[in-house]
């Protein structure tokens, strides 16, 4: 696998294999990688003929009193794994390399109509940076396929509309949740939670997937369902930020009877802050 540090060095490589007619996939993440990122790696792998995962943890989608001087980094590890799962390059550039003019003073790519909703309505100005790195990687590295996990359900319809509206000539495609056996979401923020929290948090998927159950079964009265999971938080121990229904496509209240819909929860556990999210199977009647 190779290793590459600049935006020139990358983008010419990347031109060596546009010359050879192959495709390529990009998986952007932040490093810290567990078993959820290598199976983004291996759909890549069997989408492109070559495979790029950038790592980079991005100033511009913390908060100023959120964890980007602590946030999880694990490089050695990341090269193994990334080795392992025969991803071809591994992009690793400085902070310096993606904002040259600082990341304070960046030109911003917002989406306004889905990122001031759910995460973002308690994470002010995340999805801007997070919208802001994916464009940069996406004009940096020029793949044709993008790869990003459902877990983060609102981040890749932002991504989406993004490349839709600013005419990005990339697929982005979603992979479904990998979750441990008891049904928690895998995450890199998963390591801060105690061992006695780990046993609590897989109580936040449960309470998805109890309000799955009950709208499948044809309940339609959701803001009592999201009370209820909103106490089925607290009640485990749980500081929730939301538990919400929303329409899947544009992440607002439900109001189109056959619109395909999630439920949405973000809560609190410890130092960890667990996001999670479910498809309800059938449309309303």
């Amino acid at each position: 696998m190779e290793e590459l540090v600049r935006i020139a060095a990358l983008r010419e490589r990347v031109s060596g294999w546009r010359r050879q007619n192959l495709k390529v996939a990009l998986v952007p993440t932040m490093g810290n990688l567990h078993d959820g990122h290598i199976r983004l790696v291996r759909q890549a792998r069997d989408a492109a003929d070559r495979v790029i995962v950038s790592i980079f943890v991005n100033p511009l989608q913390f908060g100023p009193k959120e964890d980007f001087s602590a946030y999880p980094r694990t490089p050695e590890e990341d090269r193994r794994l990334l080795a392992l799962a025969k991803a071809d390059l591994l992009f690793q550039p400085e902070v310096e390399e993606i904002y040259p003019g600082g990341y304070q003073h960046s030109t911003i790519v917002d989406v306004p109509e889905l990122s001031g909703v759910l995460c973002g309505a308690f994470r002010p100005g995340h999805f801007a940076g997070v919208a802001t790195v994916v464009a940069k990687l996406f004009n940096i590295v020029q793949s044709d396929i993008a790869i990003f996990g459902e877990k983060d359900f609102q981040q890749l319809l932002i991504i989406r509309r993004m490349v839709t509206d600013l005419c990005i000539p990339v697929e982005v495609h979603g992979m479904a949740t990998t979750r441990d056996a008891d049904g928690l979401a895998l995450s890199s923020r998963n390591r801060y939670l105690s061992a006695e929290e780990r046993q609590v948090a897989p109580r936040l998927f449960a309470a998805l997937e109890a309000a799955r159950q009950e709208i499948e079964s044809g309940a339609t009265q959701f803001e009592r369902i999201e009370q209820s999971g909103m106490q089925n938080l607290v009640e485990a121990g749980f500081r929730p930020d939301y538990f919400s229904i929303r329409q899947a496509h544009d992440l607002q209240p439900v109001q189109d009877p056959q619109a395909e819909i999630r439920i949405l929860a973000a809560a609190r556990l410890g130092r960890a802050r667990l996001i999670d999210n479910v498809k309800v199977a059938r449309r309303l009647a």
